[in-house]
């Protein structure tokens, strides 16, 4: 059995939603022998330091994220990818309790294949910021203002592709449109998307 943290004690009791799914999905993780850590506010599980899974819920489901889950080889097909932009993450969501206990073989097989994969140090191949397409609201933009393409090349990889992904998120042109207008002397000033 994994070690508990005090932290996640505190998360599950004052969980509204998926409280029976939670401490289902936590049994499982420890009785894997992962390492409970408290991580960006949810319970998370590790193996020697490092991150094999992270306990979520959200509206309309309860999840088991996998950090390296595009490298798992999902012999039951039940990986999810949370938006068509996520490279290394995959989820397995439930609806209810019964789903996790009658899944409980399934999901201790998936977690003792995601920890061979951090022990033999798989990594997973993310796309290159350039392979990502930029929406064509900031490419006009980016045209017509050079100081900003030359303020947005400058940028890290990760900043950029914040900043891509932020823009090409909605639906709506005139969204879009609104989004690159807002972040415009953010580029300029040479800062990333959550930067203050």
């Amino acid at each position: 059995m994994g070690k508990m943290d005090s932290d996640i004690d505190a998360f599950f009791s004052k969980a509204k939603k998926w409280k029976e799914e939670f401490e289902q999905l936590r049994k499982i993780s420890l009785d894997s022998g992962l390492t409970e850590e408290f991580k960006w506010g949810k319970p998370c599980y590790t193996h020697k330091k490092s991150n094999i899974l992270l306990i979520h819920g959200f509206k309309e489901y309860c999840a088991l994220l996998f950090f390296k889950g595009a490298l798992l080889k999902d012999a039951e097909g039940i990986l999810v990818s949370q938006t068509e932009n996520t490279q290394a993450t995959r989820q397995i969501r439930f609806t209810n309790v019964q789903e996790i206990v009658d899944m409980e073989p399934i999901l201790k097989a998936y977690i003792n294949e995601a920890i061979e994969v951090e022990k033999v140090g798989l990594k997973v191949e993310l796309k290159k910021t350039t392979e990502f397409s930029i929406p064509e609201e900031f490419q006009n933009k980016l045209d017509e203002i050079p100081a900003l393409k030359t303020a947005f090349d400058a940028l890290t990889p990760g900043r950029q592709r914040a900043y891509i992904l932020y823009f090409s998120a909605p639906k709506q042109s005139k969204t879009r449109e609104s989004r690159v207008e807002k972040y415009m002397q953010q580029i300029l000033s040479g800062k990333g998307l959550n930067d203050r």
